[in-house]
């Protein structure tokens, strides 16, 4: 734990509750989902700063996708979830925003969101041809022959089978490696990076490893439609058609509370709030190289990134939020 950090958090969040003088002061009470991975804490403890900063009271409360996702549907609370992949709940979301339960405030929080297949800059800077999955699986030598997908357990590794399957990789001369953990995913990355070796696989975005290595993804071709995905691709079922990675869902959901009764400031900070993808990979490897927290993250961006975050809120607000750092 970085007590320097944590200690500096505490003190902004303290000084924006007492310099906002954007603020409504009838905003009250609001609940923000921290969720369990440090994209979405980073984006909760901001999204934090920033509504303090206009006068509301906030709480942060720990999260999970199912878990935060249910709360809201059922409960009306929390009134943020900065992030949510929602995937495996569209139909359940669609129907809780059609019935006025939750609101989406923000379509893509992130740019460049997603999973699919990547390679490392320097093979690309090597071999420029190499842009489709094509052109990169009839180069299986120049990979030792292999692809690494996702570790046994994990949803994607259904899906990683499935396109193997699909591709013909095996009679192309791939062999499909299970990593064995996230951890073995990350390590064969980071050591083909740094020993200069090839290397070709899933991952997905954003997260330290793109950010640390500019990962490059690749173009798989169409999207061969969603009943060949559900249908196929995602229950390693057999006969599945080659199709690019679905898209990602990712959505910032707001309370029915938040939407009607919120503060005008933040309906106006939730529609512009739009993260870079490459600053949250700068910030994520920040992170990581600093063992910071969600919380000192934002400290860190909200110091560092004004380019980025002013244009989301009004001069008033910015000047809070400021002033609290």
């Amino acid at each position: 734990m970085n007590v320097r950090l944590t200690t500096k958090v505490a003190g902004a969040v303290a000084g924006a509750l007492l310099l906002s003088t954007a603020a409504n002061a009838g905003c009250g009470k609001l609940v923000i989902s921290d969720m369990n991975w440090k994209s979405a804490s980073l984006l909760a403890n901001v999204d934090a700063a920033v509504l303090t900063a206009m006068g509301c009271e906030v709480e942060l409360v720990a999260g999970a996708t199912m878990p935060t996702f249910t709360s809201m549907n059922e409960k009306g609370t929390p009134d943020v979830a900065p992030e949510l992949w929602a995937n495996a709940v569209a139909d359940l979301l669609d129907s809780a925003v059609d019935a006025g339960r939750m609101m989406i405030g923000v379509e893509g929080p992130i740019t460049g969101l997603g999973e699919g297949w990547f390679l490392l800059p320097h093979t690309l800077d090597a071999n420029p041809e190499l842009t489709t999955v094509q052109a990169i699986l009839e180069r299986p030598v120049l990979f030792d022959g292999k692809f690494h997908g996702c570790p046994a357990g994990w949803g994607c590794q259904l899906s990683n089978q499935s396109l193997f399957t699909a591709f013909d990789m095996e009679a192309k001369g791939w062999t499909l490696v299970d990593p064995g953990s996230a951890a073995g995913l990350d390590g064969s990355i980071s050591k083909a990076a740094e020993s200069g070796e090839n290397w070709f696989g899933y991952y997905w975005n954003p997260t330290s490893i793109i950010g640390k290595y500019d990962m490059q993804s690749i173009d798989m071709g169409s999207y061969a439609g969603d009943d060949n995905w559900v249908g196929c691709v995602a229950i390693a079922s057999t006969g599945c058609e080659p199709s690019s990675w679905i898209n990602s869902r990712v959505n910032t959901l707001l309370s029915d509370n938040m939407y009607y009764n919120g503060p005008s400031d933040a309906m106006k900070y939730f529609e512009a709030r739009t993260w870079p993808g490459t600053v949250m990979n700068e910030m994520l490897v920040w992170m990581e190289d600093t063992g910071g927290t969600g919380a000192d993250a934002s400290v860190e961006f909200l110091s560092s990134h004004g380019d980025v975050w002013k244009p989301w809120v009004s001069t008033d607000v910015a000047a809070a939020v400021e002033a609290s750092l």
